[in-house]
């Protein structure tokens, strides 16, 4: 596949910005920096294991608007509806609090040196760790974003998107094709919203009203999970698991996908085009593979546009920029 321009500009500066982001960056300013962010991880995955895949789902939404800066973290003010008012987070953000007490701690011991986005990328790795036991190391070194906009979210593909329209997606973040696929496996774990995809469910454009892709046997149990009032409207409050084993960050997506168990569109589009199949069941059947990829993937993810060196700030509170 060819990049267009922009995907070109973001794989060049990744390259670059490879460079001065490092593994072990804190290690002479605040050498506690990544245990104090697993212990907070760790603390709340014990009361909740729905902080994981939100954790990751966080800096995923995080690095698609503006780079891997944690401007998705900024409240809004009077002012400007940042981007975790939009609806491509308002109701569906997880895992703040974790953020928060992070940074607090870090704050404490080590002030004005840990950046929120970097805080982000750990727990996003250790939540990784706490679903399924492997881990990596993060280049760190990133700095915070003082810009947060709600309207500039509609960079983050959302779950009616077709395969073109998530592999466009991710191209212009200078990610390929292949690491879109790999990436996609992060919906073994964490739970969704039934309205992000009812439409599959109830408003189909066939004689049955429903999404062929999807099995009829799951589709059958998402209804009753996600009913309908007598107006035909879903409570936007009702959730269902994403995965049979939603706490476990797995590749039995894959396997899903190929049963058509895919709870969102972009789920079932990976088996749209050979390309795609053929990763999707190369997944299904060798977990090894899927999981080298996906720290890969996960690790050039978090490079998307970063700032480093003097560029953007520090913030003492992740949810208000400096004054």
């Amino acid at each position: 596949m060819v990049l267009p321009l922009v995907g070109v500009l973001f794989l060049c500066l990744s390259i670059e910005l490879e460079a001065q982001l490092q593994v072990g960056f804190y290690r002479e300013t605040c050498n506690d920096a990544e245990s104090i962010v697993n212990d907070e991880v760790r603390k709340a995955f014990s009361k909740d294991t729905g902080v994981a895949p939100g954790l990751v789902r966080m800096h995923f939404h995080d690095c698609f608007v503006r780079g891997c800066d944690a401007s998705l973290l900024i409240d809004s003010t009077p002012t400007n509806v940042a981007e975790k008012a939009s609806p491509a987070n308002d109701i569906t953000l997880r895992g703040t609090e974790v953020i928060d007490s992070a940074k607090a701690r870090l704050e404490s011991v080590c002030k004005g040196v840990v950046s929120c986005a970097d805080i982000l990328a750990f727990a996003a790795r250790d939540s990784a760790e706490l679903t399924r036991g492997f881990s990596w190391d993060v280049p760190a070194g990133r700095r915070d974003g003082r810009i947060s906009l709600a309207s500039e979210t509609r960079d983050i593909p959302p779950p009616f998107f077709n395969l073109d329209q998530l592999t466009q997606s991710f191209a212009n973040k200078g990610m390929t094709q292949e690491e879109m696929v790999t990436l996609s496996g992060a919906h073994s774990i964490g739970r969704a919203h039934c309205t992000s995809f009812s439409s599959r469910l109830y408003n189909f454009s066939t004689t049955s009203r429903q999404d062929p892709s999807l099995n009829p046997l799951y589709a059958a149990q998402l209804k009753q999970q996600c009913p309908r009032d007598p107006q035909g409207s879903i409570d936007p409050n009702l959730v269902v698991q994403m995965n049979t084993s939603p706490s476990l960050l797995d590749p039995s997506y894959y396997a899903d996908i190929q049963v058509r168990r895919g709870l969102f569109t972009s789920d079932q589009a990976l088996q749209t085009s050979p390309a795609t199949v053929t990763l999707v069941n190369a997944y299904a059947t060798n977990g090894v593979l899927w999981q080298s990829k996906f720290i890969q993937a996960m690790v050039k993810l978090s490079q998307i546009g970063v700032l480093t060196g003097s560029d953007g700030e520090i913030r003492s509170n992740c949810r208000v920029i400096n004054s």
